[in-house]
């Protein structure tokens, strides 16, 4: 199986790619269009600010690659930010595969949001194997409000999206390479779509 790592200027994908490896996957860290349209699965990672990542992938000419793809697609933190419409960060417009809005934490409580946090309302073929109220590793200033591609939830001042679904497009806000054995089962369940 091929499996492509996006690369963007958005973050350190190390971590990302030893769990991999723990899974029998060696993926490919590349931005080159060619690689990323033969794969069979692509994790579009991210760590950093929106504006400039988003000014990286229309550099690139990337953000017309993954609109386009139709092979499993599966964003992480940022990743999963920038699939959305909008994000309150520097008000940019993102990619716009799913019909959601990237708000930022407001509140009395410490901001970013990091550490573990335990996850509900669980549905679609990433939390296979997964139990309501498991725990994922969390680091992020801004969320994604529930929605209609809303498949978990968490609570942080509020609800918000723990990870999104539309079509082949998969996304998830918490970093399951960071989030052991759970999150381990996450990416297995991504690789087994």
């Amino acid at each position: 199986m091929k499996v492509v790592i996006i690369k963007y200027n958005a973050g350190n994908v190390q971590s990302l790619e030893f769990a991999l490896n723990r899974l029998g996957i060696d993926p490919l860290v590349t931005d080159d269009h060619e690689e990323i349209q033969q794969a069979d699965k692509i994790i579009f990672p991210g760590q950093g600010e929106a504006r400039s990542a988003m000014n990286y992938l229309k550099d690139k000419k990337l953000d017309r690659v993954l609109t386009q793809l139709r092979q499993p697609v599966l964003g992480i933190c940022l990743g999963m930010q920038l699939m959305c419409s909008h994000t309150e960060e520097n008000d940019t417009a993102c990619l716009g595969i799913m019909d959601a809005k990237v708000k930022r934490f407001e509140g009395s409580f410490k901001i970013p949001h990091m550490g573990w946090n335990n996850i509900t309302q669980l549905s679609g073929v990433l939390f296979a194997e997964i139990k309501e109220q498991d725990y994922l590793y969390f680091v992020h200033s801004y969320y994604v409000n529930i929605c209609e591609q809303t498949m978990a939830q968490a609570e942080y001042g509020n609800n918000f999206s723990v990870a999104l679904q539309k079509n082949n497009f998969y996304a998830i806000q918490p970093h399951p390479e960071k989030s052991a054995d759970c999150g381990i089962q996450i990416l297995d369940n991504f690789l087994k779509i």
